[in-house]
């Protein structure tokens, strides 16, 4: 039987990290029972230290998702571990994950320590760490720029003071995979120990191969992999899970090793990662972009035709992909809309049921057909009407003419209160964001980014908006849908704030014991 590679998704940690893939607690807990269904076998959640919200986060996943391994990370240092162990213990399946880098530009510029202390220290953060649990993993940051010797000197002593797993990370996407799966050979045969820990590696993506090292890595040993959904990350991103494990399904003549992941709830996962952060997969991206399964040109249409296999080496439906869409209407009724919402991987029951199918309903009143992508938005427009609902928008009109001045009138329910402002701007979504913050109390909330997209295709396709609004050392992350691209914007605006609001309390609720 082929040797099994483990999975390792640290999408809610690395790949949250990366700038505007910030997500909510419940989005997190969520997106972490997607991971479950996808069956991958370790949930890094978060970096409980970094943050009161990370902290809550990663015990709620401890406590609500059950199967894989729930992780956390920490610096290798006691506070940070202490704390880690505070948020993962929670779990049935806890696992601490503490690292340090090794290579002599973070020692000497960063940590400003020699190489005896950074090596003592990663064996006193291990040692801490096996205080509370027997699964403890060591990263040795920046392993790919690490003096060889000196790296298998950190790895041999980690895994002495008890590491079950030793990462070697190629923090900043520096190396090739002749060189990385030579690093890891070369780790195997000179470490005594090795056979004593499982040998992961994270790979980062600068130079466009964090997965060819990741699989480079595996034929020469390593048997964890850590990689995010959409390869999403810091910078350019980390390897990415759907890329590494369906080069292991499809090429198993080249790769004879497994993986547990239910390869079905790819597709879904990269679905619902982008519903969440409002941020699209390019097209042409492998597995999951648009044009993954699309065929244009005549000789491939014709090859495809006569017999797949000419010119697809992966069914669709292996990774959850249909390739088409159910197409419902005002006619359509209760049990197709749910049914339909089922094969996307969304349930819903209650009340939130009973408002999503009245908000279908309603589109299918404006538009002729409801697509697939029509039916996430409004279970999303749901989600965030119930989860965020300080300040909801009820009333918008906008004036704008070729001899005046652009102006907008806002109306808001604010905890059951109404509040109404008028004003004019540069344009009319300046207009209506100026009235918000003054009627929301954000005048110091700043406009960072902005983007405006059509969900289907037609002139009556709903308007997406994402907003990201900053204030103080926060960012938030808002989003709206509508047929009105204007009130899409305004929803998505309000939404933002409405974060920003939720992050400031948590912030005073939450204080972290370190």
């Amino acid at each position: 039987m082929s040797e099994k590679i483990i999975i390792f998704d640290t999408t809610l940690r690395d790949g949250e990290q990366s700038p505007g893939f910030s997500m909510n607690i419940q989005e997190k807990i969520e997106f972490a029972q997607q991971l479950k269904r996808l069956n991958v076998d370790i949930i890094e959640a978060g970096f409980p230290i970094s943050s009161p919200g990370d902290f809550e986060s990663v015990k709620a996943i401890a406590q609500q998702v059950e199967g894989p391994q729930i992780c956390g990370l920490a610096r290798a240092l006691e506070k940070d571990i202490d704390r880690c162990w505070e948020a993962v213990q929670y779990s049935k399946r806890p696992r601490i994950h503490t690292f340090i880098a090794t290579s002599q530009v973070h020692m000497e510029k960063k940590l400003k320590k020699t190489r005896k202390e950074v090596r003592d220290l990663a064996v006193q953060a291990v040692r801490h760490a096996r205080k509370y649990t027997d699964n403890v993993e060591f990263s040795t940051e920046d392993a790919a720029r690490t003096e060889r010797e000196y790296i298998c000197e950190v790895v041999e002593a980690a895994i002495d003071a008890g590491a079950t797993t030793i990462n070697i990370p190629d923090t900043v996407g520096y190396s090739n995979p002749w060189e990385f799966g030579d690093l890891i050979a070369y780790i195997f045969e000179k470490v005594p120990n090795v056979t004593q820990a499982i040998i992961s590696v994270h790979c980062h993506n600068d130079l466009g191969l964090a997965v060819a090292n990741s699989l480079a890595a595996i034929r020469h040993g390593a048997r964890q992999v850590e990689c995010t959904i959409n390869g999403i990350g810091e910078r350019a991103g980390n390897a990415s899970l759907e890329e590494i494990v369906m080069n292991i399904k499809t090429r198993q003549d080249f790769f004879p090793f497994h993986t547990d992941v239910n390869t079905e709830q790819i597709y879904p996962a990269s679905r619902m990662l982008t519903r969440f952060t409002g941020i699209a997969v390019q097209p042409n991206k492998a597995i999951v972009g648009a044009n993954a399964f699309a065929h244009e040109a005549g000789i491939h249409q014709d090859g495809v035709l006569k017999e797949r296999t000419t010119y697809e080496i992966m069914r669709p439906s292996t990774v959850g992909w249909t390739g088409s869409s159910m197409v419902l209407g005002k006619h359509s009724g209760r049990h197709a809309f749910v049914s339909r919402l089922s094969e996307l991987g969304v349930t819903l029951e209650g009340q939130a049921l009973e408002n999503a199918f009245s908000a279908f309903k309603e589109l299918a009143d404006r538009k002729k057909t409801v697509f697939d992508e029509d039916l996430i938005a409004i279970v999303d427009e749901q989600t965030r009407s119930v989860e965020q609902a300080r300040f909801v928008l009820q009333d918008l009109f906008i004036k704008i003419g070729p001899d005046m001045k652009p102006s907008a009138t806002v109306r808001i329910q604010a905890n059951g209160d109404s509040l109404e402002g008028s004003g004019t701007g540069d344009g009319a979504l300046d207009a209506a964001f100026s009235i918000i913050k003054q009627l929301t109390g954000m005048q110091d909330a700043v406009l960072v980014d902005y983007h405006v997209g059509a969900i289907t295709v037609g002139t009556d396709a709903q308007g997406s908006a994402r907003v990201v609004l900053k204030k103080d050392n926060q960012e938030a992350v808002g989003r709206g849908t509508d047929t009105d691209v204007i009130r899409a914007s305004v929803k998505a605006f309000l939404n933002a704030v409405n974060r920003l609001c939720t992050a400031a309390e948590r912030a005073k609720e939450v204080t972290p014991s370190v």
